[in-house]
C-alpha cells in the first residue's frame, strides 16, 4: 500500500461525499483522475484492504430492533451455520469465536416479532435446543468510531 492508497482510504471513511457520483467528486477532491481511483479502489477490495463500503445507520432511529445472538454448534457444523445465519438479510456481520457458543452474529430486524422468528427458524434449521441459542439484546449504545489509520505505524 503506498501513499495514494493511504489518501484514498482517509477519503473514504472520513469525507465520503453523498452525491450522485461520489467516485468523481472524491477523485476530484484528490487531483486524481476518476478511473485511477476506481481501479485503486478495486484493488483495495480485492486485497481485502477494504471490506465494505456503504453507510452506517443508526437502526434505532429508523425503528428497528438489534440484538446480538450466538450459536453453540458443534464444529463439524460450523460451517453450516454460517450460511445459514448469513442466509438473512438482517444479519450484519457474523464471527467466530473460540469459545462454547462459537458463532456469534449481530441482527436488525423491523420489529421484535421478527427478530425472534429469525432466531426461532435459525435453531430449528440447525436442530438446535433452546438453551443453544442466546439472544443478548442491547441495553446501552457503546459506538466505537472505528475508522482506521492510515498512516504508517
Amino acid at each position: 500500500m503506498d501513499e495514494l492508497d493511504r489518501r484514498i482510504l482517509k477519503a473514504l471513511q472520513y469525507d465520503f461525499p453523498l452525491r450522485e457520483r461520489p467516485f468523481e467528486v472524491l477523485a476530484q477532491r484528490l487531483g486524481l483522475d476518476a478511473d485511477l481511483l476506481w481501479q485503486r479502489v478495486q484493488h483495495l477490495l480485492e486485497q481485502g484492504v477494504i471490506r465494505r463500503i456503504g453507510a452506517s445507520l443508526d437502526s434505532r432511529k429508523l425503528g428497528y430492533c438489534s440484538t446480538l445472538a450466538a450459536l453453540r454448534v458443534a464444529p463439524a457444523l460450523v460451517d453450516r451455520a454460517a450460511s445459514v445465519v448469513g442466509g438473512y438479510p438482517e444479519v450484519t456481520h457474523s464471527y467466530l469465536r473460540d469459545h462454547e457458543f462459537n458463532l456469534w452474529f449481530t441482527l436488525i430486524a423491523a420489529d421484535n416479532t421478527r427478530m425472534e422468528a429469525i432466531l426461532s427458524e435459525i435453531r430449528l434449521a440447525l436442530s438446535l435446543e433452546p438453551s443453544d441459542v442466546l439472544n443478548l439484546p442491547m441495553k446501552r449504545v457503546f459506538k466505537l468510531d472505528a475508522r482506521f489509520r492510515t498512516e504508517r505505524c
